[in-house]
């Protein structure tokens, strides 16, 4: 456990790291089990390691995991096995929900597994909060909550204000 290079992250000199985003995708099915669980495992791990890694590092840092996933890993299932979509929230709900800083370093504060409809004249993405694949949520509440948890962490320096994070002011 050393350096950790992360998708997207924010630090800043007095506080060191406040927000890190953590992306995996799967986007092809296997050729031979035409499913999309084949590198599932490795992906989670990956970013089970990355949380260790910068927890331990930064246990006040804000974590961030997404998971995407082409569109039809939610229809992939058989007679003997679950959707990979469904798989994925199952193997992803213990990993999220970090809400302190003396929690769990393997959690993340907030993890989502993303539906990908990629096509040649556009595409579209669907997020749902890792464990809970009924429940549809946006980019903007994906950011919101993720601001939220920066601010609280930081309540000192920072506050949330409608999606957008500020400096706290003095009261």
């Amino acid at each position: 456990i050393g350096d950790k290079k992360v998708d997207v992250t924010w630090a800043t000199e007095e506080g060191g790291l406040m927000l890190a985003l953590s992306i995996k995708t799967i986007n092809f099915r296997d050729l031979r089990t035409r499913n999309f669980q084949k590198n599932f495992t490795n992906r989670r791990g990956d970013m089970l390691f990355e949380a260790v890694t910068l927890h331990r590092r930064f246990p006040y840092a804000v974590l961030g995991g997404l998971m995407f996933l082409d569109k039809e890993a939610a229809t992939d299932d058989t007679r003997s096995r679950r959707s990979t979509f469904s798989n994925a929230h199952t193997g992803l709900r213990l990993f999220t929900g970090r809400s302190d800083p003396a929690g769990r370093e393997e959690q993340f504060e907030s993890f989502y597994v993303a539906l990908v409809d990629a096509t040649p004249f556009g595409s579209h993405v669907s997020f749902y909060p890792a464990g809970e694949p009924d429940r549809l949520v946006t980019v903007g509440d994906i950011v919101s909550e993720l601001i939220a948890l920066v601010a609280e962490r930081n309540s000192d320096r920072y506050e949330a204000l409608d999606g957008h994070l500020r400096r706290a002011s003095l009261r």
